[in-house]
């Protein structure tokens, strides 16, 4: 027998022999009556999938309310809203995992965070937006000041935190919760549930207290709210806080379920613009429905479509909404001209 006919026994016999090595572990569990396992089933997978989404969409939520309150009070589309979100999370990591930080734990370097935040937004109204509206600056002249802010305060993340994406020390791995076909981690449980309760508060203090009375007087009408003897600097000053703290939290949170980034707040802003564009301009409770929706379809879309695309999809469902509904979910038609 020739090398040549040798060599084409081999490759004849190399795909029947594994075939035999699959099927006989199957063939003999069969045999003796043992289960073959199985993947999960189309509904465990959208049930996943539909947890997932509540947590993202809860997650947009939270980082959005801000911006949408932003623009309800003086009109101001902020692009850099999306870098408040990363200077929560990397302000939390150099608390929590930098050499160079205090080695906090997680849950007060969050809570520092959200305070930082909180001080950055107020500091950059005070300091930027304030002066240019006594300048009478025209709203396109500062949504080109905020893509310039934007570009500043991540390249200075970019300096500081460096490319490298990277966890926080506490709360890493764990073990998922059995929720039947599906399953969620103590750590993803805990975000989503934190998530749902800082909005309730945030909406409760929107309804409940003066302060928020006055956010959604002057929302709804800058001038007779003035008229009316509010305060509306300080108004306004209390929503960039809000919105500052609220993103810093989000920005925990995301890089708690995801990772740490010096961009991912840059990657969360069209997610956020779609949310509040969903739910209605300038509504903070649009704001929450309209992300809660972005969320949802994102991650249901891979049931079906590759994880690359989950995004594409849900600015499609904000396409469609608008095309029946255009002023969103939960904001107010108005007349033009």
């Amino acid at each position: 027998m020739t090398t040549g006919t040798i060599m084409r026994y081999q490759r004849m016999l190399v795909p029947v022999l594994t075939l035999v090595l699959v099927m006989v572990p199957v063939t003999c569990a069969q045999a003796q009556g043992e289960e073959v396992p199985h993947g999960p089933t189309f509904a465990a997978r959208a049930l996943q999938a539909l947890i997932d989404g509540i947590q993202f969409g809860v997650i947009i939520a939270i980082t959005s309310v801000g911006l949408s309150l932003i623009f309800g009070t003086i009109h101001l589309i902020n692009f850099a809203h999306g870098e408040f979100v990363t200077i929560g999370a990397t302000f939390a990591f150099f608390l929590n995992v930098s050499p160079a930080g205090p080695g906090w734990h997680l849950i007060p370097a969050a809570l520092a965070a959200v305070v930082f935040g909180a001080l950055l937004g107020g500091a950059v109204d005070r300091g930027i937006w304030r002066p240019l509206r006594a300048r009478g600056t025209g709203l396109i002249n500062m949504f080109i000041v905020t893509i310039g802010l934007s570009l500043l305060l991540r390249h200075v993340v970019l300096v500081l935190y460096g490319t490298r994406p990277a966890s926080y020390a506490q709360y890493d791995i764990q073990s998922a919760l059995d929720l039947g076909p599906a399953g969620i981690t103590p750590r993803d449980l805990t975000v989503t549930l934190l998530s749902v309760l800082v909005l309730l508060g945030t909406a409760a203090l929107l309804q409940k207290t003066r302060i928020g009375t006055a956010v959604r007087a002057v929302s709804a009408n800058r001038d007779l709210a003035e008229a009316s003897g509010i305060d509306v600097q300080r108004v306004v000053l209390f929503v960039w806080m809000l919105g500052g703290g609220l993103a810093a939290l989000g920005g925990v949170f995301f890089g708690l379920v995801e990772i740490v980034t010096w961009d991912m707040g840059f990657k969360l802003l069209l997610l956020m613009f779609a949310g509040i564009i969903l739910g209605g301009l300038g509504s903070a409770y649009g704001a929450m429905v309209g992300s809660l929706v972005i969320g949802i379809v994102a991650q249901m879309s891979t049931l079906w479509f590759p994880v690359d695309l989950q995004y594409a999809w849900a600015l499609l469902v904000l396409i469609l909404v608008l095309l029946v509904r255009p002023q969103g979910i939960l904001g107010r038609a108005e007349r033009v001209g």
